[in-house]
């Protein structure tokens, strides 16, 4: 015989079980059919979906830092709208001065100076002296300059001394400072 295999076939088509062979044949090719597309096509379209996810979470952590940046960049200008001018600050002394006296408040020197900050085109102004008054007074006058429209801090306020226990005055040293828009940096005249 040529091909030994071939009586072997021959025996096994001429069995019961024979006609159903081609049937499993079939299965099995549509098994192995069904597996290579899965492993081709579906695995290629699963590990895309990873991808695609990778770059959905990254483009939403970049829509997020940006709406957050653009909220930080309203908020800056919001600030900076309120910050005075570099050539109002005389006029902010003085109108400190003129709340010291409406509210019955001595300032007898008020000495003014600015300070160069890290923000470019941003000076930061410092207004310091001694006030007087009673007390009433003196926290009539240190609330009007927290609630004025202009950005004020009242960095340091020390009690100097109490004066006459008749006229019940009190002494403070107060510095207060604010920021300035512009570039002028150089100190203005006291």
């Amino acid at each position: 015989m040529m091909f030994p295999g071939l009586d072997r076939l021959q025996h096994t088509l001429r069995q019961p079980y024979a006609p159903i062979l081609p049937w499993v044949a079939f299965v099995a090719g549509l098994f192995v059919l069904s597996y290579g597309i899965h492993t081709l096509v579906l695995g290629a379209a699963a590990q895309e979906q990873v991808r695609l996810e990778a770059e959905w979470v990254k483009a939403r952590q970049q829509l997020s830092r940006h709406k957050e940046a653009k909220k930080a960049k309203a908020d800056l200008q919001r600030v900076w709208a309120v910050l005075p001018l570099f050539r109002d600050f005389a006029p902010l002394a003085l109108g400190v001065t003129e709340e010291a006296k409406r509210d019955r408040v001595t300032l007898p020197a008020l000495s003014y100076k600015t300070e160069k900050t890290a923000v470019p085109d941003a000076t930061k102004a410092v207004l310091q002296g001694t006030v007087t008054g009673h007390y009433e007074d003196l926290r009539r006058f240190l609330y009007n300059l927290e609630s004025a429209e202009e950005l004020l801090f009242i960095e340091d306020l020390n009690l100097v001394r109490s004066g006459n226990v008749q006229d019940q005055q009190l002494t403070f040293n107060i510095r207060i400072s604010t920021y300035l828009r512009g570039a002028h940096l150089e100190s203005p005249a006291p």
